[in-house]
Protein backbone atom coordinates (compact mmCIF):
# COMPACT_ATOMS: atom_id res chain seq x y z
CA UNK A 1 0.00 0.00 0.00
CA UNK A 2 1.17 3.64 -1.22
CA UNK A 3 2.94 4.75 2.37
CA UNK A 4 0.49 8.25 1.94
CA UNK A 5 -2.28 5.62 1.79
CA UNK A 6 -1.49 4.06 5.33
CA UNK A 7 -1.50 7.61 7.08
CA UNK A 8 -5.10 8.27 5.38
CA UNK A 9 -6.24 4.54 6.86
CA UNK A 10 -4.64 4.87 10.45
CA UNK A 11 -6.65 8.71 10.14
CA UNK A 12 -9.75 6.76 9.58
CA UNK A 13 -9.62 4.59 12.74
CA UNK A 14 -8.57 7.04 14.81
CA UNK A 15 -10.39 10.40 13.95
CA UNK A 16 -13.24 8.66 12.28
CA UNK A 17 -11.78 10.94 9.09
CA UNK A 18 -9.60 12.12 6.66
CA UNK A 19 -9.51 14.53 3.51
CA UNK A 20 -7.16 13.62 0.84
CA UNK A 21 -7.16 16.31 -2.40
CA UNK A 22 -6.18 15.77 -6.35
CA UNK A 23 -8.96 13.05 -6.68
CA UNK A 24 -10.68 15.05 -9.59
CA UNK A 25 -8.56 17.31 -11.97
CA UNK A 26 -10.34 20.69 -13.14
CA UNK A 27 -11.65 19.03 -16.49
CA UNK A 28 -13.44 16.04 -14.10
CA UNK A 29 -14.72 18.19 -12.07
CA UNK A 30 -16.25 20.78 -15.24
CA UNK A 31 -17.30 17.35 -16.66
CA UNK A 32 -19.79 16.23 -13.26
CA UNK A 33 -20.64 19.95 -12.73
CA UNK A 34 -22.04 19.99 -16.93
CA UNK A 35 -23.36 16.98 -16.19
CA UNK A 36 -25.82 18.73 -13.33
CA UNK A 37 -26.63 21.85 -15.24
CA UNK A 38 -27.98 19.66 -18.20
CA UNK A 39 -30.47 17.95 -16.07
CA UNK A 40 -34.23 18.09 -15.91
CA UNK A 41 -34.28 20.50 -12.84
CA UNK A 42 -38.38 20.08 -12.62
CA UNK A 43 -37.63 16.31 -11.61
CA UNK A 44 -38.88 15.63 -8.06
CA UNK A 45 -35.76 14.85 -6.71
CA UNK A 46 -34.50 18.10 -7.29
CA UNK A 47 -34.83 20.46 -4.33
CA UNK A 48 -34.10 24.16 -4.89
CA UNK A 49 -34.77 27.21 -3.11
CA UNK A 50 -32.59 30.61 -2.49
CA UNK A 51 -30.41 28.64 0.20
CA UNK A 52 -30.26 25.20 -0.85
CA UNK A 53 -30.23 23.23 -4.43
CA UNK A 54 -29.88 19.60 -3.40
CA UNK A 55 -30.33 16.12 -5.63
CA UNK A 56 -31.85 12.89 -4.02
CA UNK A 57 -30.66 9.81 -5.39
CA UNK A 58 -28.24 11.41 -6.85
CA UNK A 59 -26.21 8.44 -9.07
CA UNK A 60 -30.05 7.15 -9.94
CA UNK A 61 -31.36 10.55 -10.79
CA UNK A 62 -28.15 11.26 -12.88
CA UNK A 63 -26.98 7.75 -14.16
CA UNK A 64 -24.63 9.57 -16.80
CA UNK A 65 -22.31 11.24 -14.09
CA UNK A 66 -21.46 7.40 -12.64
CA UNK A 67 -18.74 7.28 -14.71
CA UNK A 68 -17.47 10.78 -13.96
CA UNK A 69 -17.79 10.16 -10.25
CA UNK A 70 -15.95 6.84 -9.96
CA UNK A 71 -12.72 6.96 -11.69
CA UNK A 72 -9.86 5.62 -11.22
CA UNK A 73 -8.51 7.35 -8.59
CA UNK A 74 -11.95 7.03 -6.31
CA UNK A 75 -12.11 3.25 -7.31
CA UNK A 76 -8.97 2.73 -6.30
CA UNK A 77 -8.96 4.74 -2.85
CA UNK A 78 -11.74 2.78 -1.89
CA UNK A 79 -10.40 -0.89 -2.85
CA UNK A 80 -7.34 0.52 -0.58
CA UNK A 81 -8.67 1.68 2.08
CA UNK A 82 -12.04 -0.60 2.77
CA UNK A 83 -11.55 -3.61 0.11
CA UNK A 84 -13.88 -4.52 -2.32
CA UNK A 85 -16.84 -5.57 -0.69
CA UNK A 86 -18.92 -2.19 -0.21
CA UNK A 87 -21.77 -0.49 -2.10
CA UNK A 88 -23.42 2.66 -2.48
CA UNK A 89 -26.26 2.73 0.13
CA UNK A 90 -27.23 6.52 -0.69
CA UNK A 91 -26.08 9.57 -2.87
CA UNK A 92 -27.68 13.41 -2.36
CA UNK A 93 -26.16 16.63 -4.12
CA UNK A 94 -26.34 19.56 -3.09
CA UNK A 95 -24.68 23.16 -3.49
CA UNK A 96 -24.98 25.83 -1.08
CA UNK A 97 -25.53 28.59 -2.89
CA UNK A 98 -22.89 32.14 -2.52
CA UNK A 99 -26.20 33.63 -0.26
CA UNK A 100 -26.72 31.18 1.50
CA UNK A 101 -27.17 31.65 5.58
CA UNK A 102 -28.10 27.97 7.01
CA UNK A 103 -26.00 26.25 9.30
CA UNK A 104 -25.85 22.91 10.19
CA UNK A 105 -25.64 21.69 14.03
CA UNK A 106 -23.54 19.10 15.65
CA UNK A 107 -25.00 15.23 14.80
CA UNK A 108 -24.13 12.02 13.63
CA UNK A 109 -25.60 10.15 10.54
CA UNK A 110 -27.62 7.92 12.13
CA UNK A 111 -30.57 6.75 9.71
CA UNK A 112 -30.30 4.95 6.48
CA UNK A 113 -32.45 4.54 3.61
CA UNK A 114 -34.37 1.65 3.17
CA UNK A 115 -37.20 0.29 0.74
CA UNK A 116 -40.16 -0.07 3.72
CA UNK A 117 -40.89 0.08 6.78
CA UNK A 118 -41.16 -2.79 8.98
CA UNK A 119 -41.03 -3.53 12.93
CA UNK A 120 -37.90 -5.30 13.12
CA UNK A 121 -35.91 -5.81 16.29
CA UNK A 122 -32.92 -3.15 16.65
CA UNK A 123 -33.90 -1.00 13.94
CA UNK A 124 -35.77 2.36 14.70
CA UNK A 125 -37.03 5.10 15.26
CA UNK A 126 -38.57 5.79 12.01
CA UNK A 127 -38.47 8.69 9.28
CA UNK A 128 -39.93 9.43 6.18
CA UNK A 129 -38.72 12.04 3.45
CA UNK A 130 -39.56 12.66 0.29
CA UNK A 131 -41.20 9.37 -0.15
CA UNK A 132 -37.65 7.58 1.39
CA UNK A 133 -37.77 5.16 4.27
CA UNK A 134 -35.20 6.12 6.82
CA UNK A 135 -34.07 3.89 10.24
CA UNK A 136 -31.96 4.03 12.70
CA UNK A 137 -29.91 0.50 12.33
CA UNK A 138 -28.21 -1.64 14.65
CA UNK A 139 -25.01 0.14 15.52
CA UNK A 140 -22.39 -2.63 13.72
CA UNK A 141 -23.80 -1.55 10.59
CA UNK A 142 -23.13 2.47 11.23
CA UNK A 143 -20.09 1.06 12.46
CA UNK A 144 -18.69 -0.45 9.51
CA UNK A 145 -19.82 1.66 6.91
CA UNK A 146 -18.72 5.08 5.40
CA UNK A 147 -19.15 7.91 3.53
CA UNK A 148 -17.14 9.90 0.57
CA UNK A 149 -17.99 13.62 0.48
CA UNK A 150 -16.62 14.74 -3.31
CA UNK A 151 -15.89 18.33 -3.11
CA UNK A 152 -16.56 20.40 -6.25
CA UNK A 153 -15.14 23.80 -5.02
CA UNK A 154 -12.61 24.77 -2.77
CA UNK A 155 -13.95 24.64 0.82
CA UNK A 156 -13.01 26.11 4.09
CA UNK A 157 -14.75 27.55 7.43
CA UNK A 158 -15.95 30.55 5.30
CA UNK A 159 -17.85 28.88 2.49
CA UNK A 160 -19.15 26.07 5.10
CA UNK A 161 -16.80 23.14 5.52
CA UNK A 162 -17.36 20.58 7.80
CA UNK A 163 -16.19 21.18 11.12
CA UNK A 164 -15.65 17.43 13.47
CA UNK A 165 -15.00 16.32 16.56
CA UNK A 166 -12.53 13.92 16.00
CA UNK A 167 -12.62 10.12 17.67
CA UNK A 168 -16.44 10.69 17.86
CA UNK A 169 -17.19 7.62 15.75
CA UNK A 170 -15.57 5.21 18.85
CA UNK A 171 -18.14 6.53 21.05
CA UNK A 172 -21.36 5.07 19.94
CA UNK A 173 -24.34 7.05 19.56
CA UNK A 174 -23.16 10.53 21.14
CA UNK A 175 -25.55 13.11 21.76
CA UNK A 176 -25.11 16.69 21.06
CA UNK A 177 -26.17 17.92 23.59
CA UNK A 178 -23.71 15.62 26.00
CA UNK A 179 -20.36 16.94 24.25
CA UNK A 180 -17.78 17.78 27.13
CA UNK A 181 -15.84 20.96 25.71
CA UNK A 182 -13.52 20.22 28.04
CA UNK A 183 -12.49 17.35 26.72
CA UNK A 184 -13.08 17.47 23.18
CA UNK A 185 -11.55 19.45 20.30
CA UNK A 186 -12.93 20.46 17.42
CA UNK A 187 -11.31 20.04 14.16
CA UNK A 188 -11.97 21.88 10.19
CA UNK A 189 -12.02 19.67 7.35
CA UNK A 190 -10.91 21.68 4.59
CA UNK A 191 -10.74 20.21 0.85
CA UNK A 192 -9.48 21.82 -2.14
CA UNK A 193 -12.16 21.18 -5.41
CA UNK A 194 -11.52 17.79 -6.92
CA UNK A 195 -10.56 16.62 -3.56
CA UNK A 196 -12.87 14.09 -1.38
CA UNK A 197 -13.28 13.82 2.66
CA UNK A 198 -13.85 10.76 3.43
CA UNK A 199 -15.84 9.96 6.87
CA UNK A 200 -17.58 7.44 9.15
CA UNK A 201 -20.92 8.26 9.61
CA UNK A 202 -21.10 8.23 14.07
CA UNK A 203 -18.24 11.12 13.41
CA UNK A 204 -19.90 14.32 15.08
CA UNK A 205 -19.75 17.23 12.69
CA UNK A 206 -21.47 20.53 12.09
CA UNK A 207 -20.85 23.00 9.67
CA UNK A 208 -21.52 26.87 9.71
CA UNK A 209 -22.98 29.86 7.53
CA UNK A 210 -20.86 30.83 4.63
CA UNK A 211 -19.74 34.16 5.01
CA UNK A 212 -17.32 34.51 2.26
CA UNK A 213 -19.64 34.30 -0.96
CA UNK A 214 -18.48 31.37 -2.40
CA UNK A 215 -20.34 28.26 -3.02
CA UNK A 216 -19.70 24.71 -1.63
CA UNK A 217 -20.99 22.26 -4.07
CA UNK A 218 -20.43 18.87 -2.60
CA UNK A 219 -21.52 14.86 -3.91
CA UNK A 220 -22.08 13.11 -1.01
CA UNK A 221 -22.24 9.29 -1.18
CA UNK A 222 -22.48 6.57 1.32
CA UNK A 223 -21.65 2.68 1.33
CA UNK A 224 -21.65 -0.49 3.52
CA UNK A 225 -20.98 -3.92 3.03
CA UNK A 226 -23.76 -5.41 5.12
CA UNK A 227 -27.33 -6.73 4.28
CA UNK A 228 -29.71 -5.57 6.38
CA UNK A 229 -32.08 -7.99 8.63
CA UNK A 230 -35.70 -9.26 8.53
CA UNK A 231 -36.39 -8.90 5.14
CA UNK A 232 -34.68 -4.89 4.67
CA UNK A 233 -33.15 -3.51 1.86
CA UNK A 234 -30.97 -0.69 1.13
CA UNK A 235 -33.04 1.74 -0.30
CA UNK A 236 -30.66 3.07 -3.11
CA UNK A 237 -28.33 -0.29 -3.20
CA UNK A 238 -26.27 0.37 -6.27
CA UNK A 239 -22.71 -2.07 -6.69
CA UNK A 240 -19.83 0.78 -8.72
Amino acid sequence: MDSSLVAEKENISNDGFTVINDVYNADEVKAILDAIAAADQSNPAFRKTDDLFAIRQFLKELPQVVPLIFNSKLKALINILFGGSYFVTKSIYFDKPELSNWFVAWHQDLTIVVDKKAEIAGYGPWTIKQNQFGVQPPLPILQSNFTIRIHLDDTNGNNGALKVIPGSHNKGVYRPETINWDKETEAACNVNGGGVMIMRPLLLHASNRTTNGQRRRVVHIEFSNVELGGGLRWGEKAVI
